[in-house]
């Protein structure tokens, strides 16, 4: 039976991206969100408005999306309650961010250079796309949906159907982040640090 509820979250699953981009100084920062969707050769990206990640592309106009794979899971959890931001948001604060210059070295990942723009892509991750800003659309008072068009793409030539320009989907299984919990290979993968800081009334956090 359906009941009327005030849902507080909408995450029903949504793939993980790693957004990294370069501030004015040309230092690299690196992201996961999870509100992104793709059409065409385009994408829409939602992003906090306080975040580095969205001053970067407010300023700087170019990113890379590295699409991560379920098996890079600690490593975009390690990236969870970072920011580049410093002094850190009190609202971000309150929740158990800390600053973090180095999100590359943080997580465990390697930079890997992009050809047409600037911030790097994550060698790590089999689907890399690099973007361009081409609008971006106040949302609600705390975000903003930025709109990017996909420049080139690198992909692992593993993931490919021989002989096309189409992914296999049998050999992609991205990351999933379902109401701030990590999924991939039809299962849930580990603890979440996000969810553990939003207070988040999952069962896999009371069995911790």
């Amino acid at each position: 039976m359906h009941v009327n509820t005030p849902l507080k979250v909408h995450y029903y699953g949504t793939p993980v991206v790693l957004v990294s981009t370069r501030d004015v100084e040309g230092r690299a920062n690196l992201s996961p969100m999870s509100s992104a969707w793709w059409l065409g050769g385009s994408a829409m990206l939602g992003i906090g408005n306080k975040s580095q990640t969205a001053k970067n592309l407010r300023e700087q106009g170019e990113c890379v999306l590295n699409l991560a794979p379920s098996d890079l899971a600690e490593s975009v959890d390690r990236l969870a309650d970072l920011t580049a931001v410093d002094p850190v948001p009190p609202t971000k604060a309150a929740k158990g961010y800390r600053h973090e210059a180095d999100k590359f070295g943080a997580a465990g990942l390697t930079e890997q250079a992009a050809e047409l723009v600037a911030p790097p892509r994550v060698l790590e991750c089999p689907v890399q796309l690099e973007c361009r800003v081409v609008d971006s659309h106040p949302f609600n008072a705390t975000c903003t949906a930025f709109e990017v068009e996909v420049l080139r793409s690198h992909v692992d030539e593993r993931m490919l159907v021989p002989g096309t320009a189409y992914v296999d989907p049998d050999a992609w299984d991205p990351l999933i982040m379902k109401f701030c919990e990590y999924y991939g290979e039809g299962r849930h993968l580990r603890p979440s640090r996000l969810a553990a800081n939003w207070r988040m009334p999952h069962q896999h956090l009371a069995a911790q």
